[in-house]
């Protein structure tokens, strides 16, 4: 793949199965409906590696592959920072982060591990096409989940006094205490300029007043030495270390460190022992008008999780009551996607999006090599625009998924294809999903033109028809997630100057 960059390697090396170019079937089978689209796991082989790369838009061996990312931190921002009358910085925009923060109804799985959803339709523009890759994780009930073992790293400097800051932590985390179950641990850690255990790790069960007495007793006080609060809050995780729990470092900051270690790498690179030995994820939840995006969205790629943001009551009950068990626990580790674009059909394609997250090809069944973690309930979307030979039928992608279990490290595998002839005619008559989907995807590459250094996503309306789009849509399903969405593009279309 253009571009890539390759990812940290850890862990023990598990077998490599590419040799003189054997394909390697999916580990598990799958179902189709028989029109082409596939779902879970399909008889076509999965991609194998072939020397070339991608120069982001032609692929000598038509291959594209990446790290799953299920952060949604970037869209939560930029609707922040519409509704307050700014467009947000480019650079701060990642499609992929706009894309997956709407639940899609992908075929879930029985048990553990995915199903791989994979179709498309036409954008009507010289022969380009919208290709979804969809990937989901079953919903597992509340009572399955392996007891957590939380350490909660509060952000209590001065910039955390405003307004929709530590207040909106306070009620999220007096949320989620009372959330979690009697058989949970809770351990809180504060940072300003320093950083200091104020609960060790405790029971939830017999003790949720003293948790939330601890809660209730953050303030706000000096500069922000957001490296010391890390260390400290894994060194804390450690001591409390829960063996069969699922052991999360939760931190929560605006992500604007301006004393002591203020990079992404060098921060880790402190507490690497921790994640890599005792396999402590990391869950950013970021808030504030003026927030450290980049610091934030680095962390938790580095540290094995996920970001999102909150900026009001509502979000939070999202994300640390409703999405509880997607944020708490995991499904899959090291997780990495990839799709093999067949030459014979595809003359070029471009993945929308996870230009951090980009995997070197012949990395994606090297289990050394850091993928994305996910959880149960999560669905991932990945877009491709994708330009098909003129006349062309036949077999257009085949979309594989990869992953380590949790607990055992085994890996996994699941599959699934696309034929041309699948393909729906126009994207705007496709399913509520896809369309959903395109919406997401032509807000985000319009609102990054300026920070992209590439061509607009083929096919896009303009803000002011893709608010109409959005707003059909929600009226079909009365659906507010994609009504906020909607206002978001109106809002953004404003301040633009309407096109």
């Amino acid at each position: 793949m253009g571009n890539y960059r390759t990812r940290r390697p850890r862990g023990t090396l598990l077998a490599l199965m590419i040799a003189g170019g054997l394909l390697i079937t999916g580990c598990s089978g799958g179902t189709s409906d028989h029109s082409g689209k596939s779902y879970g796991s399909a008889p076509f082989p999965a991609p194998a590696y072939s020397a070339g790369r991608s120069d982001g838009r032609e692929s000598a061996n038509h291959l594209s592959t990446f790290a799953l990312d299920v952060d949604t931190a970037s869209y939560g921002y930029t609707r922040r920072t519409l509704a307050e009358g700014r467009l947000p910085d480019p650079a701060t925009v990642r499609p992929e982060e706009f894309v997956n923060s709407f639940r899609q109804d992908y075929e879930r799985p029985r048990g553990n591990g995915f199903t791989v959803t994979v179709d498309g339709a036409r954008t009507g523009k010289d022969g380009w096409s919208l290709v979804r890759v969809g990937l989901a994780t079953r919903t597992a009930p509340e009572g399955e989940r392996p007891p957590a073992a939380l350490t909660f790293v509060v952000d209590v400097s001065g910039s955390m006094g405003e307004p929709g800051r530590l207040d909106l932590v306070r009620d999220s985390l007096g949320m989620l205490t009372d959330r979690l179950r009697d058989d949970d641990s809770i351990a809180l850690v504060t940072f300003s300029d320093e950083a200091r255990t104020v609960l060790p790790m405790t029971r939830v069960g017999g003790h949720r007043a003293r948790v939330h007495d601890a809660i209730d007793e953050l303030r706000p006080t000096d500069s922000t030495n957001l490296g010391a609060g890390v260390r400290t809050g894994y060194a804390t995780a450690v001591e409390g270390l829960r063996p069969g729990a699922t052991n999360r470092v939760v931190l929560l900051s605006d992500g604007l460190a301006n004393t002591g270690d203020t990079d992404a790498d060098t921060i880790l690179e402190r507490i690497a022992n921790a994640r890599r030995e005792h396999g402590i994820t990391l869950f950013g939840v970021g808030v504030g008008s003026e927030y450290g995006d980049a610091l934030m969205e680095r962390l938790a790629d580095r540290g094995d999780g996920h970001t999102t943001y909150v900026s009001s009551d509502e979000d939070a009950r999202s994300v640390f009551s409703e999405q509880l068990p997607q944020n708490v626990e995991l499904t899959a580790r090291d997780a990495k996607a990839q799709v093999a674009f067949d030459p014979q059909t595809v003359a070029e394609f471009r993945l929308v999006g996870y230009d951090d997250r980009r995997v070197a090809d012949e990395d994606f069944r090297d289990d050394r090599v850091d993928g994305g973690e996910v959880g149960p309930g999560h669905t991932v979307t990945a877009l491709y625009a994708v330009r098909t030979r003129p006349g062309a039928t036949g077999h257009l992608a085949t979309a594989s998924v990869r992953w380590l279990d949790p607990g055992t490290r085994a890996p996994h595998e699941e599959s699934g294809q696309l034929e041309t002839g699948s393909l729906d005619d126009d994207v705007w008559r496709s399913s509520y999903g896809l369309q959903v989907a395109a919406t997401a995807a032509y807000f985000a590459d319009d609102l990054r033109q300026d920070a992209a250094h590439q061509a607009p996503l083929p096919g896009s309306p303009g803000l002011t028809a893709l608010a109409e789009h959005a707003e059909g849509l929600a009226a079909r399903r009365q659906d507010t997630d994609v009504r906020s969405l909607a206002k978001a593009i109106r809002e953004a279309s404003a301040l633009r100057g309407a096109d």
